[in-house]
């Protein structure tokens, strides 16, 4: 399974290649340092261009019932990880 802290760079990484950068993305600090064994992410804060330049990257992408569909369906499996 891979580190939240992995997930996060993941997240980051995939965010920067379309022009996105959360300044304050990060472990949730309260939630990374307890047992629970899925942290939270902290998406944090950001200005109003970026806020607006990531709802243009979203609404940009082709969303497909059949992707809205596999989305529900991975959010109800178990985590085997």
């Amino acid at each position: 399974m891979r580190s939240t802290e992995e997930i996060v760079q993941s997240l980051r990484d995939a965010l920067a290649g379309v022009g996105v950068v959360l300044p304050s993305l990060g472990v949730d600090p309260v939630t990374g340092a307890s047992d629970e064994p899925f942290a939270l992410v902290d998406l944090g804060r950001c200005n109003v261009r970026t806020a607006e330049h990531l709802t243009d990257v979203l609404r940009s992408l082709p969303v497909k019932e059949t992707l809205r569909a596999r989305v529900r369906q991975v959010n109800r499996e178990p985590k085997s990880r």
